[in-house]
């Protein structure tokens, strides 16, 4: 079974799972879990483990998820999960065109800014310590090349929808 099929499998065991225990996405579906976890400190670590029990997967497996309400009021619902066995598998080389993106600060403003609401360069170009607006635009052609980043328009960029989660969990990743 190809990677892609078995996270997709797995995806699919862990919603039925989640319905199955009232703890789905649906209406009030999240704020039931919470209220079951109650103090209990790993209760998305614990479901994992009941997940990887059900696949039989030895090696374990990393999920990471979130639930985002971003300044400008939108809305991110988004989990991902792997396999241990296929994340030590694949080559980690590819990864580091999208870390290099993430690797200057000007460009992890400019994700901040425009997670905040300023989606056009000219918003981007009315703050200070970004550089001029040739200088931003090269920041936002390497967000958009390794992904970051898309254009929604004329000169407006957005961080894509699957995206979101995931940035916000290399930052919380990164910090001390």
């Amino acid at each position: 079974m190809e990677l892609e099929e078995r996270v997709a499998a797995l995806e699919r065991r862990l919603a039925a799972l989640e319905e199955a225990t009232g703890r789905g996405t649906g209406p009030d579906g999240a704020e039931r879990a919470r209220e079951e976890a109650g103090d209990a400190e790993f209760w998305a670590l614990e479901g994992l483990k009941a997940q990887l029990a059900r696949e039989d997967l030895r090696s374990g497996g990393v999920l990471f998820t979130g639930a985002v309400r971003l300044p400008p009021g939108e809305r991110y619902e988004w989990q991902y999960g792997l396999p241990t066995e296929a994340l030590l598998e694949e080559d980690w080389s590819t990864a580091a065109e999208s870390f290099a993106a993430l690797g200057h600060a000007v460009r992890m403003r400019l994700l901040r800014e425009i997670l905040g609401g300023r989606r056009t360069v000219a918003e981007l170009a009315e703050l200070d310590g970004l550089g001029t607006t040739g200088q931003i635009y090269h920041h936002l052609r390497q967000l958009t090349a390794a992904g970051w980043l898309h254009t929604t328009g004329r000169g407006r960029y957005e961080v894509p929808a699957g995206r979101v989660v995931p940035l916000l969990v290399a930052l919380a990743a990164a910090r001390p």
